[in-house]
């Protein structure tokens, strides 16, 4: 690990740290790309009644529109916590390049942040899970998904 490495993740817990004061969860995300700090992100979840509004997420949007860009190649992520399952898939879809994280996600249960659920949760079939999930019109959905198949100037993401 280099000196940089560890300056990027002591700011991304110094941001959980300060994001506690100011009545959010304690959690703090930067991302890097050659060297810099593009964006930063905290835990706004209560602060802003959004369940979407974790750390990573916050820092992936920040720099998604700071580089005009929804691909983060050549990023990286420093995250005071290991990212949850939302935040994981965000970060694969963002398709940046590394991961470093302070806490582990049973560190986080152990505050009271358990994510294990929607682990299990994704290994269960559809309708065995806790929030009820049924197929409905997939003769009509299906033609969408073939009008984009057929579209010549998408982009892929």
């Amino acid at each position: 690990m280099k000196m940089n490495d560890q300056k990027f993740m002591q700011r991304a817990i110094e941001l959980s740290a300060k994001n506690i004061k100011n009545g959010g969860g304690p959690f703090g995300a930067v991302i890097v790309k050659d060297g810099k700090i593009i964006s930063e992100g905290v835990n706004r979840v209560t602060a802003d009644n959004d369940p979407t509004a974790h750390a990573e997420i916050s820092a992936i949007r920040q720099a998604a529109k700071k580089l005009h860009t929804f691909d983060l190649s050549g990023c990286t992520i420093y995250t005071s916590c290991e990212p949850c399952p939302m935040c994981l898939s965000a970060i694969y879809w963002a398709h940046l390049d590394k991961i470093y994280f302070g806490n582990t996600k049973t560190d986080a249960k152990n505050i009271g942040f358990d994510d294990s659920f929607i682990y299990d949760e994704l290994e269960r079939k559809p309708g065995d899970r806790k929030i009820a999930m049924q197929r409905l019109l997939p003769e009509e959905a299906i033609h969408v998904f073939e009008e984009w198949m057929n579209k010549e100037d998408k982009v892929i993401y």
